[in-house]
């Protein structure tokens, strides 16, 4: 059985953090990891610009309920769906994915969590595992599947470099250019039949 790792932001749904941005007018919660590759770098500035402004989560909430998925990817993954096996893997926390699962027709998702005051302040943040999306392929082929990834970022690469093949997708020039090795796509369909072709090759 073959297994799609996907990423979400990005690849499936808006960017959280930049409609955050737009919302509350705060540029500097627009730097993703497509900027900012260090994740640990980028999150300590977003909690501290969380902190210096008095935002909470229930502000990030806000902005997360008027989302939807980019155009297509639900019929995207839904048809995916019918023919291999699907993880969502993300470096967003499942105190913000829900509406857009909910969206999805709730496929499975691995992300991380936050840590959340009394006040609904966000204090922290704490990672399912170090490397995740790598560690994550790792162990599917451990349980002998053949895996297939796709993202956009910087975070994307190491999972796309674990994979059986890994694929960009609507990833930014800076991305693109840094890693050529991989296969990039543009639309759905040409994401679908990049994933088709691998999987019609010979298992090793």
């Amino acid at each position: 059985m073959d297994v799609v790792c996907l990423d979400l932001e990005g690849v499936l749904v808006p960017e959280i953090w930049i409609a955050f941005a737009e919302k509350t007018g705060i540029d500097a919660f627009k730097a993703t990891t497509r900027d900012v590759p260090d994740y640990d770098e980028l999150m300590q500035m977003r909690l501290g610009h969380l902190d210096s402004n008095g935002l909470k989560l229930a502000d990030i909430h806000a902005v997360i309920g008027t989302l939807a998925p980019l155009p297509g990817a639900r019929e995207f993954l839904d048809d995916l769906r019918q023919h291999y096996q699907v993880i969502i893997l993300s470096d967003t926390f499942y105190e913000f994915s829900k509406p857009l699962m909910a969206q999805l027709n709730w496929p499975t998702i691995f992300c991380h969590r936050l840590e959340i005051a009394a006040d609904g302040s966000v204090t922290d943040y704490r990672l399912r595992q170090p490397d995740p999306k790598r560690a994550s392929v790792k162990a599917l082929h451990a349980l002998n599947y053949r895996v297939f990834a796709a993202g956009d970022s910087f975070n994307d690469t190491t999972m796309l470099s674990e994979a059986d093949a890994g694929f960009l997708f609507h990833a930014p020039e800076n991305v693109i250019t840094e890693f050529p090795q991989f296969p990039a796509a543009d639309d759905y369909a040409e994401l679908r039949a990049m994933i088709d072709e691998a999987a019609q090759a010979p298992r090793e």
